[in-house]
């Protein structure tokens, strides 16, 4: 049999398994993770019939996909995408898809050019390792966090986000800038400690936790995007802004990523402290004057123009994740994190934002935004979107299925 035969066989094949998946229209959960199966599965057909390894990020200008290399910060999405189907469905012919698109970014663990190595490899190997514990993934985390070392920076005691030698970031003026994403990187530093037992990754996490806590966050929860430091003297050049409205503004996902970076934080160490930075960055989300009835925020909750400025999907299911974890956790109050995080994603799965299948490029949701000061990636689906709103899933149904 030719290959191409081959292909379409086998993705008409698993298509049929998709659609076959048992669903009952008053189950959130079921009804969620079919059409996920669905969605996901006219990629994977798309993918599979190009005869390439494709990684889907977001819709070009002119409709059409655009897919990354390895190197890009969101090159991790896709392929955790899969492996969170692959774990609500139990769906084995996702299996050797997820290996696939996993190992065809492997090399993203040498990386050492920006700080996101943790984004790439936690998402994509680090769920294969939990799903199927292929220990050849282990030696990929220690190296990625290795690579991910490199860029700690002693005075500051921080890890640098970006160079300044190129681009953009070079106009700026910086010098060692930091950016509150970076938080969410720190999840790969606390796993390889755990597989190695060499405590120099947990001490970089823990003295870049601690730096960015006193530095990146005003006194009402509210976080700063960009902090520039300066590599000699390690004190505070600039407070800033890059995607945000403005230096003083809250940028959405930032809150976003500070939310769950902190929860991260204090699930690894049972410090305290993070858990109050990370409830406390959430509170200023949930008691905000300007927070929409239906929870999804606006791109920046300081934006001019509220109540017509755009939403941002990637914060909502970032932050609906963040919580459903919170609210296993012995904490006060669990039970409403996860009531929170119910309605984020009633609202996330309703026709406003989920996609119909087989449209918005075979992502899943509608109506992100990357950065409005960059004009790119502005009321666009997007991956990381996507994989939040599967991690989400994932864990409710923990939850409810106990």
């Amino acid at each position: 049999m030719k290959t191409k035969e081959l292909i379409a066989l086998t993705c008409v094949a698993f298509l049929a398994a998709c659609s076959g998946t048992k669903s009952s229209g008053d189950d959130f959960l079921s009804e969620n993770i079919k059409f996920a199966h669905e969605q996901i599965g006219h990629e994977i057909k798309t993918i599979e019939e190009s005869g390439k390894v494709l990684n889907p990020v977001t819709l070009k200008k002119d409709g059409s996909t655009f897919y990354c290399n390895y190197g890009d910060w969101r090159s991790g999405f896709f392929p955790g995408s899969v492996w969170y189907l692959y774990e609500l469905t139990g769906d084995k012919t996702l299996l050797p898809l997820a290996y696939k698109y996993t190992e065809a970014i492997e090399q993203a663990k040498t990386l050492t050019n920006h700080h996101d190595v943790g984004f790439i490899i936690e998402c994509s190997f680090g769920n294969g390792l939990r799903l199927t514990n292929k220990k050849e993934y282990e030696a990929v985390i220690i190296e990625a966090a290795k690579s991910l070392s490199t860029r700690f920076r002693e005075k500051p005691g921080i890890i640098q986000s970006w160079n300044v030698d190129r681009g953009w970031q070079s106009e700026r003026g910086w010098n060692c800038p930091v950016i509150i994403d970076n938080m969410m990187n720190l999840q790969l530093m606390f796993h390889a400690t755990k597989l190695t037992g060499d405590s120099s990754f947990y001490k970089i996490a823990i003295s870049h936790a601690d730096r960015t806590m006193q530095e990146q966050f005003r006194e009402d929860g509210s976080c700063y995007h960009v902090i520039d430091y300066d590599l000699e003297t390690g004190e505070v050049r600039n407070r800033h802004t890059a995607q945000g409205y403005a230096h003083e503004s809250a940028w959405s996902r930032g809150q976003a990523w500070a939310i769950y970076g902190y929860i991260i934080c204090y699930r690894e160490t049972g410090d305290c402290k993070y858990l109050d930075q990370a409830v406390k960055a959430f509170n200023f989300m949930k008691n905000h004057p300007d927070m929409p009835a239906d929870l999804v925020p606006y791109w920046d909750m300081s934006a001019p123009n509220i109540p017509n400025e755009l939403r941002d999907v990637s914060s909502a299911s970032c932050i609906a994740s963040a919580l459903y974890e919170l609210s296993t956790m012995d904490v006060e109050n669990a039970s409403s994190y996860k009531a929170y995080a119910d309605k984020m994603m009633t609202s996330l799965a309703s026709p406003t934002y989920r996609a119909k299948p087989g449209e918005n490029g075979n992502f899943l949701l509608m109506h992100s935004v990357g950065s409005i000061p960059h004009n790119a990636e502005i009321d666009v689906p997007l991956n990381y979107a996507d994989y939040y709103f599967m991690e989400a899933l994932k864990r409710k149904k923990d939850i409810e299925t106990k």
